[in-house]
């Protein structure tokens, strides 16, 4: 049923031409959100900064500085930690949206880094929601990692956690906040009423006082001032304009607080979900959820992993890591590295609602005689197809394999589906059809340029 302006019912849907301004641009693509499909790391930067010239604004809506997308521009590199991929691109708009938790110091050092490389910033925007990291946040994330010992999450000790556990404890700080010194001071005294008993009783650290950090972190917030702003209502006006919004994950489906390998996950919601919550745009505007997936499977920090291959012992393993280079944008790790799980794939094609799929480092297989793919895991003599409901059954899975032919050449230098051999075709086919979603991008390197889009306007 389609209506005017003045609520009045429309008996039939007139044409394209005729129809109102605010009927016709419903006929066209709007948001998109775009999330990973394992534990990071899979390329989400790249065909972010691939895809946003198609649009308008690129939002961040969730996490902090703990994750790293990688864009590679010429011979120019950039690690992207707090600012969205749209940067790039004059015309577009970036949000950091309310969702995300924000260290004032690692925003300004993107923003001087881009703007010393004649990047402009001007069109940076960040939500006076998203919550702002404090220097004793970093403190406990560290030390509550050391507590944990042998049991650690393994996570990057840059206090996402705990700015996040504030933030449900309503104490946090939000970069509102900032502001307003008298406000600031006064949610400080709040927070660190809680926090300094900790520091100092459990683990031995230095308290804050409401100076030492105002000292530090006013002078940030007179340098961000320009930036703050209502990024929902932003946002929502730009919808009500027709304007094409793609949505940037930054961590992944496994990772997330509620559906990934809990508690060995980061503390937001990482799933296509959480681009409606992070970001104040209601879930009936978003029509295509891209889901970003390797042509094989890494992890960083701890948890279980199923398809991991040993650094140590396993050839395949490090070829895997050394010829794919996975190592942590953030820190440096080392990532766990594995054959590709079709179980998990398809566990978030559904948690996600994927509408299709972006498929990265295909290029680095190329280095095999054959590869292995996870078609389902054994758990304790019971085969499952879909990941485990249970914690315990998950950690003891066991991956069935299907084993398929290499293609032992480079293939870097593909820019169509059909120039990849035969035997790489049929590789992205099989992982589509077990991760059950089309693939429409296929990457074959690193820059821009070596990627293959198939039929990412269909």
């Amino acid at each position: 049923i389609w209506y005017n302006t003045e609520r009045q019912r429309i008996p039939e849907i007139p044409e394209k031409a005729e129809m109102p301004i605010y009927l016709q641009k419903r006929q066209k693509r709007m948001l998109t959100s775009i999330t990973g499909i394992n534990w990071g790391d899979e390329g989400k930067g790249k065909i972010c900064d691939l895809i946003a010239p198609e649009f308008d604004c690129v939002v961040r809506y969730q996490g902090g500085n703990n994750a790293g997308h990688t864009i590679v521009v010429g011979d120019k590199k950039y690690g992207l930690h707090q600012v969205p991929s749209g940067v790039m691109y004059p015309d577009c708009v970036s949000v950091i949206g309310n969702g995300c938790v924000v260290n004032p110091a690692v925003l300004l050092e993107e923003i001087d880094m881009f703007e010393g490389d004649g990047i402009s910033t001007a069109n940076l925007k960040v939500s006076g929601n998203a919550h702002v990291i404090m220097p004793y946040h970093v403190d406990l994330d560290g030390a509550y990692e050391e507590l944990l010992g042998k049991n650690n999450i393994g996570t990057t000790k840059r206090g996402i956690g705990p700015c996040y556990q504030d933030k449900m404890a309503r104490i946090g700080i939000r970069m509102q906040d900032l502001m307003d010194e008298a406000t600031f001071r006064e949610k400080l005294e709040i927070a660190l009423a809680r926090v300094n008993p900790q520091l100092e009783r459990i683990f031995d650290m230095p308290a804050y006082t409401v100076d030492q950090i105002c000292e530090t972190y006013l002078p940030m917030a007179e340098r961000l001032r320009p930036y703050i702003c209502e990024t929902g209502l932003l946002l929502n006006n730009l919808v009500e304009e027709g304007k094409e919004i793609l949505f940037e994950g930054a961590q992944a489906t496994l990772l997330d607080i509620d559906h990934g390998t809990y508690p060995f996950v980061t503390s937001s919601n990482c799933t296509a979900g959480g681009a409606v919550t992070g970001s104040g745009v209601g879930m009936k505007n978003i029509d295509r959820v891209l889901g970003i997936m390797k042509a094989y499977t890494t992890r960083v920090g701890s948890g279980p992993m199923p398809t991991e291959l040993d650094y140590e012992t396993s050839d395949e393993g490090r070829t895997l890591t050394e010829v794919g280079h996975e190592y942590g944008v953030t820190t440096g790790r080392r990532r766990r590295c594995g054959w590709f799980d079709g179980v998990i794939a398809r566990y978030a094609t559904r948690v996600n609602g994927l509408t299709d799929i972006a498929l990265t480092k295909l290029d680095v297989l190329s280095e095999f005689d054959t590869v292995k793919v996870c078609v389902a895991y054994d758990c304790d003599g019971v085969r499952y197809t879909s990941v485990p409901e249970h914690t315990a059954a998950f950690a003891r899975a066991v991956p069935v394999y299907e084993e398929l032919p290499g293609w032992k050449c480079d293939i870097t230098g593909c820019r169509t589906f059909e120039e990849l051999p035969q035997a790489a075709q049929d590789y992205v086919t099989y992982v589509e059809n077990l991760a059950g979603c089309k693939v429409s991008f296929v990457a074959v390197g690193p820059d821009r340029e070596q990627t293959i889009v198939r039929d990412w306007n269909k």
